[in-house]
């Protein structure tokens, strides 16, 4: 027995509402409505059988347009009719609603999903529409310049490229039609997408549990999202751990670079840009994960590391991407997400589809990098609470200090002011407290000393981060070092470094 699937659809008697799943058939996948069948798909049989054979044909071409197949069968001495019903390019509606087949449910289009509907059924996607009112000089000409500099510097287009005007890339990645730019044209090289599109935007956040730590929103050209995206999970939101190969700091992050840019192009590009809802990325202390509205085909399976057809939401876009060399064109992005997790020792990424048409691709950190990261956690919380009770004992040892060289009596004889300016050397009593600084580095100055040998264009804020301390903190045992002649500056405040001159 054949159960109610994508195709197959089973109902006790018929009811001229069941033309419904006969345009949802029709509008979808094509498939079987069955009469005379209850919920289990047992023959129940069906009376009328001959007013139905003339009946249900010539409702659905008055109806709905289209013909189908009705047939009789028999199953068990019972009777029931099979309606056989063909996909139809074309789109199809009963009373002004179009129905549409899911898995074994029915839908009502409305929305967004009856937009991308008709569109796929015309041949059109949501990227290739045109807008109105907007013009070649609302789009930004530092985005055209930076598209060609990619594209040439990636020879997806020619050298000569670099000369052509901001009319010529539009021509050349047909965003036109006729007189009005296409959406793909806005997404592309406006700089403010996010006004002509809602929450065409990037999220981040960095999360513990269910709790928000901190968040920052991604706006502008997709070019320019990508960009910025990365640069912020690797400097803001991402930790490296920090090894030396020789001479030479090498910095390992949870997910590979290149692995994280691709799915971050993908999310970005692929994106259902009808649906009001922002590509967000969320960062924990396990694992990354990136949602966004995503139209997946009715028999999607969630991809393994094998290699996938590329069908591109939004191919005017992509291929925008293509031309500036950072997709390719053989769909080998999914491969190649998984490929470079393996390299690197990660867990395989895995992808997820939610209800509500989102898309999720979760990165699980290693085991290694966990162990390490908490490791580096625990020091760093040591360094920090042995840094504050060192700062502690300084400042009391200061403060002794100057207590012990405070004079005892106060002088009764007052002091006259000084009038003018002192030409020569200061005669009479000290009448000021005698403060004693000490010139010695401690602890903490000798931490300071060890990087710096390591790593002397390091800056003090990362100084530090690394040590738990505060970047006022660290400009203090700066300035100790340097009186006490143990380090100097080589070169500017902008591209100097340190030079240790003593341990």
């Amino acid at each position: 027995m054949t159960p109610e699937t994508q195709n197959v659809e089973w109902k006790r008697s018929w009811r001229d509402e069941h033309l419904k799943w006969i345009c949802g058939f029709a509008n979808a996948q094509g498939g079987v409505l069955e009469i005379g069948k209850d919920d289990s798909g047992e023959v129940v049989g069906v009376t009328g059988v001959l007013r139905l054979l003339e009946e249900i044909p010539n409702k659905t071409q008055s109806l709905l347009g289209i013909v189908v197949d009705v047939n009789l069968k028999t199953e068990s001495g019972r009777e029931y009719l099979e309606i056989a019903v063909e996909p139809h390019p074309n789109p199809i509606s009963y009373r002004g609603k179009f129905h549409y087949r899911s898995g074994s449910t029915k839908q009502v289009l409305e929305g967004a999903a009856l937009t991308r509907f008709l569109l796929d059924k015309y041949g059109r996607t949501w990227d290739d529409v045109a807008l109105p009112d907007i013009s070649l000089g609302d789009l930004d000409g530092r985005i055209f310049d930076e598209y060609r500099h990619r594209g040439v510097e990636s020879q997806r287009l020619p050298p000569q490229a670099l000369n052509d005007s901001d009319e010529s890339v539009i021509e050349r990645l047909q965003l036109r039609d006729g007189s009005r730019l296409k959406r793909a044209a806005v997404l592309l090289f406006h700089p403010e997408p996010h006004r002509f599109f809602t929450e065409a935007s990037v999220k981040i956040g960095a999360f513990r549990g269910a709790e928000l730590l901190y968040q920052d929103v991604i706006e502008g050209d997709l070019f320019t999202q990508v960009d910025r995206t990365l640069d912020l999970l690797y400097t803001k939101y991402s930790r490296g751990l920090v090894s030396y190969d020789g001479i030479y700091r090498v910095e390992t992050f949870p997910v590979p670079r290149a692995a994280m840019r691709e799915a971050v192009i993908n999310a970005i590009v692929h994106r259902d840009y009808a649906t009001p809802a922002s590509t967000q990325i969320r960062v924990y202390d396990d694992r990354i994960t990136l949602r966004n509205a995503a139209q997946l085909p009715p028999d999607w399976t969630a991809p393994v590391t094998g290699g996938l057809q590329s069908r591109p939401h939004n191919p005017r876009a992509a291929h925008g991407f293509y031309r500036a060399g950072m997709i390719e064109a053989w769909g080998r992005g999914v491969r190649r997400i998984g490929e470079l997790c393996r390299q690197a020792g990660n867990p395989q990424p895995t992808w997820t589809r939610e209800p509500g048409g989102v898309l999720r691709l979760r990165f699980p950190f290693s085991e290694a990098y966990r162990t390490a990261h908490r490791e580096a956690h625990r020091t760093t919380q040591e360094t920090t609470h042995k840094t504050t009770q060192e700062t502690a004992q300084e400042t009391s040892e200061a403060t002794q200090e100057i207590g012990d060289a405070t004079p005892v009596t106060t002088p009764t004889t007052p002091i006259a002011p000084i009038a003018g300016p002192m030409t020569g050397p200061m005669t009479g009593p000290k009448t000021g407290p005698k403060i004693a600084r000490s010139t010695e580095p401690g602890p903490a100055a000798d931490r300071i000393l060890a990087i710096l040998t390591a790593e002397p264009g390091i800056t003090q804020s990362a100084i530090a981060e690394r040590l738990g301390l505060t970047v006022k903190g660290v400009k203090y045992h700066f300035r100790k070092l340097r009186d006490a002649g143990a380090i100097r500056r080589v070169g500017s405040s902008r591209s100097g470094h340190w030079e240790v001159l003593k341990p």
